[in-house]
């Protein structure tokens, strides 16, 4: 294939939603090899670290139903957005926008990147109705609070999730 189009959806995926595995699926329909990019972000004080959070959306994709998993690839980075976007030959960056609230951040960003770099356009998907109101900061909370999760994450990602929140308290925190 000539020129393949190649597409990075970045995020810290802590943990991966239904909404973001959405986002995945309807994104590899756009090119023909998508890069879930898991961003080291330790600033955000993630539950899970960067390999727990790439191995995770790793066994998400393997569950897919559309038989794109094959051209889905996963891949930690901790470089600026567009530096890691141009090391793996990315002519497009997914974004998704659950809300009016997220795309007054996301504008501003995708300006800034085309300053960074012409020739790699931002692609925004909304979020598909029924996941507009998931993030992973809400699923994390309930968690936390030993709250049902079953509709928000799979059924992997909630027994995970479990597993890290013993009872309703973080496992190793009192």
């Amino acid at each position: 294939m000539n020129n393949p189009r190649i597409g990075v959806y970045p995020g810290t995926f802590d943990p991966i939603t239904n909404g973001h595995t959405d986002i995945i699926r309807r994104a590899a329909k756009l090119v023909d090899r998508l890069i879930v990019g898991v961003a080291r972000n330790d600033g955000k004080g993630p539950l899970f670290s960067t390999d727990e959070r790439v191995e995770i959306v790793r066994e998400e994709i393997r569950y897919l139903e559309n038989g794109d998993a094959g051209k889905i690839e996963v891949r930690a980075f901790d470089t600026l957005l567009m530096a890691f976007a141009e090391s793996v030959g990315a002519s497009i960056i997914v974004r998704g926008l659950r809300a009016v609230s997220d795309f007054e951040y996301e504008f501003q960003m995708a300006g800034m990147n085309a300053r960074l770099n012409t020739s790699i356009e931002t692609v925004f998907l909304m979020a598909s109705d029924r996941y507009q109101f998931i993030s992973s900061r809400f699923v994390k909370e309930i968690g936390a609070l030993g709250g049902d999760i079953s509709h928000f994450v799979s059924p992997r990602v909630a027994a995970r999730l479990r597993e890290r929140y013993n009872g309703g308290r973080i496992k190793g925190r009192r």
